[in-house]
């Protein structure tokens, strides 16, 4: 694939669904960060916790002006229970009379009866427009946003009924809306339909079909509703690693029964778990939904007045959630055997926590925690233990056994084609609170991920393995070559960052390596941007991509807080690399011609 060029494109280019955009100069990133519009007003897409895409900023603006009062803005999300939570949030943060933060509720549906197009329950909660930043912080560090396939599938109700009505009375132009409730009635559940996806072993012309015409040419026009419970057991064997062959994957009702389920948990499977079943694995909108899930699961297990840890420096957004909701956390933002030390002396003084939350291994500076130390320690000290394995990926690590919980995006290398969004949670089913965990799940669990995105990920998931096996051969390549370049200063990369640790728990296959995503730092900024500028790849935001995709990490993650991040080693100049399934001598030439324009 070649990247597209220009400042604000789609990443991959024409794509209406990318889940990253084209900043190809150092300054594009700054300019974004500081919201100039020489960079934001040319952007198609972005990444979509921080920028919401056009096909939702549309949907909303139109419900604004339906049930909004003047200068109301507004936010949409997936079920009433999110839009609570949203309200709720706001309360807090937003300091303003009672009442000022609203929520609406009802169904977009067809004017008529229609095979082709069902009604989609929509929450929006209103609010006065300066409480908008309020809200955007729930919606991105939540994680639990509205699909912009659903936004997309509203818009063509309503263009439709729009159409519909201007043949018919003018009295008929309210029932482009069919309220349901408003204020707080629950909502009812997303689609779930228990029959099945497509056939496996599609010819190869259909996988290169262009992504926004994939659904209509499979399935018609209809929303495949019919198709997404299917998907969603598919996903959920696949990430389990009890999918036993891809002839699972079949046009035929697929349910699962009591002796598949016994069948599943007999084998160890993927993740050399036994116990582990489908059952076992919760899908969400995206990784940072999970990750905002298993704190709020935490939350209700134990005593949510005692505080959780974040150990090592993690992807923004974790750090935020451990600090905004609950009674906060205690960072241990070097993640280093001496950070396990400084924790179990606070154990040791008599503080509770509640849960630790890790990534394995971290982002961006790719460092692996000493897992089963921290295992230990909760073991003794009765917490939970989070571990976000997005950038090891089972195909290279094994982490479930030494947590409670483990989350993931799968937007990222187990998607590959950043085309649609999508997280899991899986239970340890043989964790000392798994039955607990269970219990609340069960409860409090809701299915909330848009039945056009769920065949899209089990669609690009399926070549997951190979993509991953490819990915690892290229990148430590791409790293022995870079870490004896005299103009590069630090390659933070798990071959050679906590290389112990990560061993510890890598699976023993020639097909596992040390995955898709490592850091660089050249010696300054100067040379850092002209390295940048001049590398001809995908730059932008999203990382796991099934080509190689480049940033400027520290400016787009903590440009307010650039001071802060350098206290734990993230440099203001570090660039973050995720490769792709490039020719590997085209990967290390166009990494050399780069560096080479480096005084």
């Amino acid at each position: 694939m070649e990247p597209p060029t220009e400042v604000g494109a789609a990443i991959p280019a024409h794509t209406p669904h990318a889940v990253s955009v084209m900043l190809p100069k150092w300054q594009d990133n700054i300019y974004y960060e500081e919201g100039n519009p020489i960079v934001t007003a040319k952007m198609e897409c972005g990444y979509p916790r921080f920028f919401i895409h056009p096909f939702i900023q549309k949907l909303c603006a139109r419900l604004v002006a339906k049930f909004g009062k003047e200068n109301d803005k507004g936010m949409l999300f997936p079920s009433h229970k999110v839009a609570e939570r949203c309200r709720s949030f706001m309360k807090r943060y937003y300091k303003e009379p009672t009442g000022t933060v609203r929520i609406a509720e009802f169904d977009i549906a067809p004017l008529h009866a229609s095979k082709e197009l069902q009604p989609v329950p929509i929450h929006i909660v209103l609010f006065p427009e300066d409480a908008f930043p309020i809200a955007k912080q729930f919606w991105q560090h939540s994680g639990d946003i509205i699909s912009s396939r659903m936004a997309e599938y509203c818009l063509r109700i309503m263009d439709d009924n729009q159409q519909k009505s201007a043949e018919e009375t003018a009295t008929k132009k309210d029932d482009l809306y069919r309220p349901k409730v408003t204020m707080g009635s629950r909502s009812r559940s997303h689609y779930s339909s228990s029959r099945s996806i497509p056939k496996v072993g599609q010819d190869q012309e259909e996988e290169h079909v262009e992504q926004s015409t994939y659904l209509e040419e499979r399935y018609g026009r209809n929303l495949p509703v019919k198709f997404a419970n299917n998907a969603k057991v598919a996903l959920r064997r696949r990430i389990a690693g009890v999918l036993k062959a891809e002839s699972e994957v079949n046009d035929k009702e697929n349910k699962t029964s009591c002796a598949d389920l016994e069948e599943q948990r007999q084998l160890k499977g993927d993740r050399g778990i036994r116990g582990l079943s489908e059952e076992d694995v919760y899908l969400h909108p995206c990784g940072m939904s999970a990750i905002y899930h298993a704190h709020q699961v935490a939350m209700l297990f134990g005593d949510s007045t005692a505080k959780s840890v974040c150990f090592g420096f993690p992807y923004t957004d974790t750090l935020k959630i451990l600090q905004k909701w609950g009674a906060g956390c205690h960072f241990y933002g070097l993640g280093e055997d001496e950070s396990i030390d400084e924790l179990e002396a606070l154990l040791k003084s008599g503080e509770k926590i509640l849960s630790l939350f890790c990534e394995f291994p971290s982002n961006p500076l790719l460092k692996s925690p000493d897992i089963k130390r921290l295992r230990k320690l909760a073991d003794e000290y009765k917490f939970l233990i989070v571990i976000d394995e997005t950038i090891g990926n089972f195909c290279n690590v094994s982490v479930l056994e030494w947590a409670d919980m483990v989350v993931s995006s799968l937007t990222k290398v187990f998607s590959g084609d950043s085309n649609v969004m999508g997280g899991s949670m899986i239970l340890n089913p043989n964790g000392a609170y798994y039955t607990q965990l269970k219990t609340i799940l069960k409860a409090e669990y809701e299915d909330l991920v848009w039945s056009e995105d769920v065949v899209f990920l089990e669609r690009n998931s399926r070549t997951f393995k190979e993509r991953s096996k490819i990915i690892n051969r290229n990148t430590e390549a791409l790293c022995d070559f870079l870490i004896d370049h005299p103009k590069v200063e630090q390659v933070f990369y798990p071959k050679f960052t906590c290389r112990n640790h990560f061993d510890a728990v890598k699976i023993d296959s020639e097909d596992s390596g040390y995955g898709g995503l490592f850091s660089v730092v050249l010696k300054d900024e100067k040379s850092a941007a002209t390295f940048y500028d001049n590398l001809s790849c995908a730059k932008g935001p999203s990382l796991g991509t099934n080509f190689t995709l480049c940033s400027p990490y520290t400016i787009l993650a903590h440009y307010t807080e650039l001071d802060w991040a350098a206290q734990f080693g993230v440099a203001r100049h570090l660039v973050r690399v995720s490769v792709g399934l490039e020719d590997r001598d085209r990967l290390l030439s166009m990494f050399k011609i780069a560096l080479d324009t480096v005084e």
